[in-house]
């Protein structure tokens, strides 16, 4: 069992002034205390789940790069992209610039995007969800052509680029892993199975029906002739567990939970007092030695 770290939330004290330094350190902690992963939402409002829609949100691709330029190991990504933020050519050219920058430590994190207040108030597009996930497989195709190394035109039905060059092409191979969030069964999951690196679902749904999503992923890949094993399969799950605290004790018999169902990596989210510092460091030295083995 792998364990990453997502960050939500930039209401620390001293904001905005403190923020940049604040997540320098918690970046820095979580390189440092055995996390694989670090993430960080690819919103311009604040969400509900989180806060007040007015709250510090910071643009998702400057923030990784600047993570990226204070950490050496760990792996950086969004949780995810919604496609109506940025045309596919650019995404992807930004995600391979983040991983050549990074030593070749990027995820495409990917999604059809859901946040109609925010796509309204900024002036982005919001098609009906139907289009969203058309234009969402599109991307993931674009993506398969920039990393390919090829230069051939991709003549989509939304996206038509005519020259898809990507120089220099991205460290890792044989592409950055792509990371699809979301448990939708029919779409979401087929497109997984399809084009993805690894799956992104909600420890709230509890064991069972993330069971029985994980069926459904392997069903799908069983369809194509897709090797199961090969997809990354991933939760995300507050780090407190909803309880307020964070108990090592507790999140070790959960990620022993999220293991025995077959999920490989637990991304932490909205720890609590993370600006201290303390909560990274508990939960690198009681809880990523003990899970490791999971």
């Amino acid at each position: 069992m792998k364990i990453g770290l997502q960050v939500p939330d930039f209401t620390w004290p001293g904001n905005p002034g403190s923020i940049g330094p604040t997540l320098r350190n918690i970046a820095q902690a979580a390189d440092a205390n055995g996390f694989v992963s670090l993430w960080v939402m690819d919103h311009f409002f604040q969400i509900e789940v989180v806060g007040p829609v007015e709250d510090p949100m910071l643009e998702g691709y400057t923030t990784l790069a600047y993570m990226a330029a204070v950490t050496s190991r760990i792996q950086l990504g969004t949780l995810v992209t919604g496609v109506i933020y940025r045309h596919p050519g650019a995404l992807i050219k930004t995600v391979t610039t983040l991983d050549v920058l990074s030593g070749g430590r990027a995820y495409l994190g990917i999604g059809a995007g859901w946040f109609e207040r925010e796509a309204v108030g900024l002036g982005l597009p919001f098609p009906p969800l139907k289009e969203r996930f058309e234009w969402l497989e599109e991307t993931l195709q674009i993506a398969e052509t920039m990393w390919s190394g090829e230069i051939v035109p991709y003549p989509g039905k939304h996206y038509k680029l005519a020259e898809p060059m990507n120089h220099p092409p991205a460290i890792t191979r044989p592409r950055p892993p792509i990371m699809i969030g979301g448990g939708g069964e029919k779409k979401t999951l087929r497109l997984v199975a399809q084009y993805g690196d690894a799956c992104n679902l909600f420890a709230f749904l509890g064991p069972q029906e993330l069971s029985r999503k994980l069926d459904i992923l392997k069903q799908h890949c069983d369809d194509i002739g897709r090797d199961y094993n090969e997809i990354e399969r991933t939760v995300i799950a507050p780090g407190d567990l909803g309880t307020g605290q964070i108990v090592s004790a507790d999140l070790i018999q959960f990620c022993r939970g999220m293991a025995d169902i077959g999920i490989q990596q637990v991304i932490f989210t909205r720890l609590p007092d993370i600006h201290t510092i303390n909560p990274i460091e508990q939960i690198g030295r009681e809880v990523i030695p003990a899970v490791a083995d999971f």
